[in-house]
């Protein structure tokens, strides 16, 4: 990546924030030039005093190279999943297979995805370095078997290097559990990390259907490299640079600190105990926990200021021991959901099902329904043209995407959730509308297509970091899981019920979409106080 790319990440990640002023929190407002002298050892003490309370600062982010690695793993996952969108239902026609087939063989990923889940989780160590390696093997392998079908001229083939591909589609979990770790990521910066992710998911799902779409047409007449295969091809080969990218540049993260879960716990249970506090109260509470919040933070709460600032090296010491000798009454694993935790975690998986079930449905269904003899289709596209207005729609999202970066440090996740809701409903009524008067065109397939990828692409952002700011940090790993089966089981069955749209009807297949997002709206409608979280 490019120093101006990087610059551009420092920017909007804020860097600068992750720098806190010890002498300011401890309420020293002598100048320089009257403090006292401290020795050599006084200042070591004070300057790793201080580098943990940065390292449990809100606003704490991983390494760059690592975190730059985790977010390119992301969008060529997300590459891998679209790039035979466009193509393979002539691929899956041509091999003796069906519009609906073709539909699973978009979806399948997801499944093998899920089912691999489980036991990658019992030997990934709670690190990512396993996962990443695991993924860039099995993304290569499985590609090379999609490609290969067409030489052996056997339909099941493109179906298995799917499945292995889905293999690598764990991945998913992992990059979504790494933006919202605990140990890495301050919970003032999950949504603007989410946002990345999402960002690279509206790359993956507008260059994945282009690139396959523009391959198709240029051709490669041979029985190797030609348009069905050249994709899938070209993707190996940029896995496998890629995962020699990676070995080198990614640092794996650093094990469990007890005390800094348990102090995120105490600070996310004391913002939740008052969710009616008003934004300006919110502002000076996050002001002085940003600045005070650490591993060694005193429990006198009863002490004089200048007695709380005085830091000596026996306090240092003294505390950690504090901190363990209350842990048994503060652990995380005793941790139990109240009634409204469990609606909000039941309502963000919801969505999360419902986004990717709306986007996989209409990107299998696009190709299908443009080229086909249904009476509301006035097109006759092919892949090169069905994939360039599924690239069109996603490209003319970006810049919205990427200012939502921006955003998401200055609002709150349920007004985001609100937001892209509004945005995704209004595509899908203006698609009902212009199907059922039979006034499709291009401008307004487009448009519909337009407002379903911009809504649906910003809820996914907050479905995990909101639940991540108001649970333990400790549960993060369930709480990805759980997550990442709701995706999955939306990517799976929406590209099948795309795939299956013109058969059902499509005034059915958009009508199925509206309804699942109206169960949402209700759901986080009767629970909109409950979904208060902070910001960024």
């Amino acid at each position: 990546m490019t120093r101006y790319g990087l610059d551009v990440l420092s920017t909007v990640f804020d860097l600068a924030r992750l720098r806190s002023h010890h002498s300011q929190v401890q309420g020293n407002s002598r100048p320089l030039s009257l403090q006292p002298f401290h020795s050599h050892t006084q200042e070591h003490v004070h300057a790793e005093h201080e580098a943990a309370s940065d390292g449990s600062d809100d606003f704490r982010l991983p390494k760059m190279r690592s975190l730059v690695t985790m977010l390119v793993a992301s969008m060529l996952m997300q590459v891998t999943f679209f790039i035979v969108v466009s193509s393979s239902s002539e691929y899956a026609e041509h091999l003796g297979g069906t519009p609906t087939f073709s539909g699973l063989v978009i979806g399948i990923p997801t499944v093998f995805a899920g089912v691999a889940l489980i036991p990658m989780m019992k030997y990934d160590g709670g690190g990512y370095k396993l996962p990443l390696h695991f993924a860039c093997a099995c993304a290569i392998l499985g590609n090379v078997l999609y490609s290969l079908a067409y030489a052996a001229n056997w339909l099941y083939l493109i179906l298995i290097g799917r499945m292995v591909s889905g293999l690598a589609m764990t991945f998913f979990l992992y990059s979504k559990r790494y933006c919202t770790d605990p140990r890495i990521v301050g919970i003032r910066r999950r949504t603007t990390l989410a946002g990345w992710l999402v960002l690279g998911q509206g790359f993956g799902f507008s260059v994945g259907p282009f690139i396959g779409g523009l391959l198709y047409k240029v051709g490669f007449p041979n029985s190797v490299f030609n348009g069905y295969t050249s994709p899938t091809w070209i993707l190996a080969g940029i896995w496998a640079v890629f995962w020699a990218i990676a070995a080198v540049l990614y640092e794996d993260v650093p094990q469990v600190r007890p005390g800094a879960v348990i102090m995120e716990l105490r600070t996310t249970s004391a913002s939740l105990e008052a969710p009616q506090s008003s934004q300006a109260d919110d502002a000076i509470q996050d002001s002085s926990a940003t600045r005070t919040t650490s591993g060694y933070q005193s429990r006198a709460d009863g002490m004089h200021p200048k007695a709380k600032g005085a830091s000596t090296v026996q306090e240092a010491a003294v505390l950690p021991e504090a901190e363990e000798a209350n842990m048994p009454t503060s652990r995380p694993s005793r941790f139990r959901m109240t009634g409204p935790q469990i609606g909000v975690t039941v309502t963000m998986c919801w969505f999360a099902m419902t986004c990717f079930f709306i986007l996989g449905s209409w990107e299998a269904n696009i190709p299908i329904f443009t080229s086909s003899d249904s009476p509301m289709n006035p097109f006759h596209f092919g892949p090169f043209a069905a994939g360039n207005m599924i690239a069109l729609g996603g490209v003319s999202t970006f810049p919205l995407l990427f200012a939502n970066l921006f955003v998401a440090r200055r609002i709150q996740d349920r007004h985001t959730l609100a937001i892209g809701t509004t945005l995704g409903m209004a595509g899908l009524l203006t698609a009902m509308g212009v199907l059922a008067t039979r006034t499709v065109t291009y401008g307004s397939l487009f448009a519909c297509w337009f407002f379903i990828a911009l809504g649906f692409n910003i809820i996914s952002t907050v479905t995990l970091s909101l639940l991540s700011k108001q649970l333990p940090g400790e549960w993060n790993g369930r709480l990805s899981l759980a997550i990442q089966y709701s995706m999955f089981t939306g990517r799976v069955t929406g590209a099948v019920w795309g795939g299956a749209g013109v058969k059902v009807g499509m005034l059915n297949f958009v009508g199925m979409q509206i309804g699942l997002v109206c169960v949402g709206a209700v759901s986080f409608l009767t629970l909109w106080r409950q979904l208060k979280a902070k910001t960024g």
